[in-house]
């Protein structure tokens, strides 16, 4: 699997595995064969990131048979060139029919060749590059390196006999947390699980150095029988892959795979994965996946910054010591930058450096944390993010004080998640400093951070936040300027139209129950609860305000009037006891009141029509999010949707999972909200 950008791999800390040698041969243009005395050194030079391409495949079946016809050489060493070994397969050949040679052929070209083939490991030898390892008879590693099984991140099992390798290295149940959890190993850790043979300094010369000591013997692991599994363990593991996995079909298929390894012989276990891998991996699932991943890549490329070199950054402040104030000190300051936060409350400041310290309590180094109630402590900031209540007064006001002083230079940034940006930067003498950057509560865990791009807002702020999105691990997403964004202005979309079927005779507890069949996480009416319904009012009560629109479901007003906050109070839409939510005839009975006096007479709702309406909604919406140019591509409104919202991963975001659907099936769903107001344009799908 591709699963890295250049600037995401380790450093390599070996020897330059390009450098000056005595005799070279190409056998292909990604790999080419190096001869060091009685070592054929086999390097794959396929940058960034060696992946594990048709040219790729191609070059390692004609070095090894290269290898096995030369008298003079004894022994082989694979390894990558620049900084890593191989990182995955060649993601953008798995929307086709494979080409041969495939992945398992190389393996067995490994298997077959009569001399000793060792794998030197730096950087990642992740996904079929791990694969390839397991092939070989000896594994040698810098300490800096990983390895893993990540193909579940795009909903595929190993298809190269990772399942039916591993467990004969480690035990089945430690075989299937690695598998399941998609997760890195580092070299270390590698080495007492057994999944490495040593740990090398001078990664080539001592991985030549250890394929020689082998003194021709080959150790392919299907000679080996199953490491000794405990029942109870697997079933342990078991229930956790299912679980971080969802039941999707992949976690299922990877516990079946490893199962398989224990029971099967080796070479129908293998058969049977390939088989599987081969499935999964046309799966409408695993397509999503794999758009979900070319989409984080194509986010970063904005229009109008060729050129543009972020700021630096070394001190952030910011303004707001509450929950969400304190969620970003904390994602900061684990990223490694010192931050200066700032409260007029002490009270709030003590309560704020408490919580940080939970957050960060497994963060391996996070930076220091100053507070403060002093806006003059902020000066040394080179970037200043505001996170004070939602109201336009207050943060128009703010600016003006930080004008006053932080540096001409610094940047402010707001963390508004409806209100006008451009109206928030004219309050600065500075508007080309001013950008948005909105973050997602509990902003210390959630992915997604979208960029808000002010009409002003200068190329290098906007390349700066870009750059400090990727410092924090966020998924950044670059919007225009409009009431909402792209993900708040679709979400309300929805939320209206999910209103709209409990007018129509859905109750709460349906709707939800609908959309978490579709894979959400959660439905509106329990996400409101979650996040307050005080909060969810009082945006509402803003935009009746600005628009004198009051048409919208009084029931969530009603709530708010009796204290019915959500889980925080007790009660909301649902009612909560011990931790649970239940369905609440208070509830019901608002429900009633406004339909009686809206004069709706309700009916029953199917499940399938709730699904329609509500996907409906939020698709249309997106295609206008398109139209009116918030967003720049339909791909930064899946990315936006899926990390921030609960949009289900599997369905690869709401304008990807339309664009899979037949026109007339999505024209006719579209028709189900177009009396709501503006109907979006199916053809900017394509």
């Amino acid at each position: 699997m591709t699963i890295e950008t250049p600037a995401e791999m380790p450093a390599e800390t070996a020897a330059d595995t390009s450098g000056q040698h005595r005799a070279a041969s190409a056998p292909g243009p990604a790999v080419r064969l190096e001869r060091e005395g009685a070592v054929g050194v086999v390097v794959i030079d396929n940058p960034p990131i060696n992946a594990g391409s048709l040219a790729v495949r191609q070059g390692l079946i004609a070095a090894l048979a290269e290898i096995a016809a030369d008298s003079a050489l004894e022994a082989a060493v694979l390894i990558g060139a620049g900084t890593t070994f191989v990182a995955g397969s060649d993601l953008r050949e798995f929307a086709a029919p494979l080409a041969d040679p495939q992945m398992p052929a190389v393996i067995a070209a490994i298997e077959t060749c009569p001399k000793p083939v060792v794998a030197a490991i730096h950087g990642a030898a992740l996904g079929g590059g791990y694969e390839i390892a397991l092939g070989c008879d000896g594994r040698v590693a810098v300490a800096e390196a990983v390895i893993g099984l990540p193909e579940g991140t795009f909903g595929i099992i190993p298809g190269a006999g990772g399942t039916v390798r591993l467990p004969r290295l480690t035990d089945a149940a430690t075989a299937l947390e690695i598998v399941s959890s998609c997760r890195r190993v580092k070299a270390q850790e590698a080495l007492a699980l057994g999944l490495i043979d040593a740990l090398a300094g001078d990664l080539r010369a001592e991985a030549a150095a250890f394929a020689l000591a082998l003194k021709g013997e080959k150790r392919a692991l299907r000679a080996r029988q199953p490491q000794p599994t405990d029942p109870a363990a697997f079933a342990a593991a078991e229930a956790a892959a299912l679980k971080r996995g969802r039941g999707r079909p992949y976690a299922q298929e990877q516990v079946a795979a490893l199962r398989r390894a224990l029971t099967e012989p080796f070479d129908a276990a293998l058969a049977q994965e390939r088989a599987v891998f081969q499935r999964l991996r046309q799966s409408a699932e695993s397509a999503a996946l794999r758009h979900l991943f070319f989409a984080e890549r194509e986010a970063g490329r904005v229009a109008g910054l060729d050129g543009a070199r972020p700021l630096p950054v070394a001190r952030v402040g910011i303004v707001g010591a509450g929950t969400m104030g304190s969620g970003i000190a904390a994602a900061v300051l684990a990223a490694g930058l010192p931050v200066t936060l700032l409260d007029f409350k002490p009270a709030v400041l003590e309560a704020a450096r408490a919580r940080i310290d939970g957050f960060l309590a497994r963060a391996k180094s996070p930076a220091a944390l100053a507070t403060t109630g002093d806006l003059a402590d902020l000066a040394a900031c080179d970037l200043v993010i505001e996170a004070v209540f939602e109201d336009m007064a207050v943060k128009r006001a703010l600016m003006r004080d930080l004008d006053a002083v932080v540096r001409p230079d610094a940047i402010l940034a707001s963390n508004t998640s409806y209100l006008d940006l451009d109206a928030i930067a004219a309050a600065s003498a500075r508007p080309e400093r001013v950008v948005g950057l909105h973050f997602f509560a509990p902003a210390h865990v959630m992915k997604l951070l979208e960029i808000v791009r002010g009409a002003k807002t200068a190329p290098q702020v906007l390349a700066t936040a870009l750059k400090l999105g990727r410092s924090l691990g966020k998924v950044a997403v670059v919007s225009g300027v409009g009431d909402g964004f792209i993900g708040n202005r679709i979400y309300n979309a929805y939320r209206t139209q999910c209103e709209a079927m409990l007018l129509a005779g859905a109750l709460p507890e349906e709707v939800d129950g609908a959309i978490e069949a579709l894979g959400f996480a959660m439905g509106p009416f329990g996400v409101s609860d979650l996040s307050g319904l005080d909060i969810a009012w009082a945006n509402r009560r803003r935009k009746q305000m600005e628009s004198g629109d009051r048409s919208d479901l009084p029931v969530l007003e009603w709530l708010v009037e009796a204290g019915r906050l959500g889980r925080k109070t007790g009660a909301g839409w649902y009612r909560y006891a011990e931790g649970g939510r239940c369905a609440d005839p208070e509830v019901t009975a608002l429900l009633a009141r406004a339909r009686s006096e809206r004069g709706a007479v309700p009916e029953a709702l199917s499940r399938e029509t709730i699904q329609a309406r509500a996907m409906a909604a939020i698709v249309n919406e997106a295609l206008l999010v398109l139209e009116d140019g918030i967003a720049a591509r339909a791909s930064d409104i899946d990315l936006v949707l899926v990390n921030g919202y609960g949009f289900p991963r599997h369905l690869g975001g709401p304008l990807h999972w339309a664009a899979t659907r037949a026109p007339a099936a999505l024209a006719r769903d579209l028709a189900l909200v177009a009396g709501d107001g503006r109907r979006g344009d199916p053809a900017r799908l394509a």
